[in-house]
């Protein structure tokens, strides 16, 4: 039993070590925020019809949605290569 606790706990510790959040993290996300919040913005300009709630709206929610948000919580900085190898 304590042993199953014991392996429990070391495999929740590892989940957190899995994604080391740094400051550009942070930035993509805070980033992701502003597009959506301008997308949001597009929506409500104009009319109904116009161009920025048909058109702009829609592609900057889908990108902070799917490209910017999830690219925020995907980057990972990759290690330096060594040039002695």
């Amino acid at each position: 039993m304590a042993r199953q606790e014991k392996n429990k706990q070391r495999n929740q510790f590892t989940l957190f070590k899995a994604l080391p959040f740094v400051k550009m993290n942070y930035l993509l996300f805070g980033a992701g925020l502003l597009v959506l919040v301008l997308g949001y913005a597009a929506l409500s300009w104009g009319n109904w019809d116009s161009r920025m709630s048909l058109n702009l709206g829609p592609v900057l929610l889908v990108l902070g949605y799917c490209v910017v948000i999830p690219g925020a919580i995907l980057y990972r900085k990759r290690p330096a290569k060594d040039e002695s190898e």
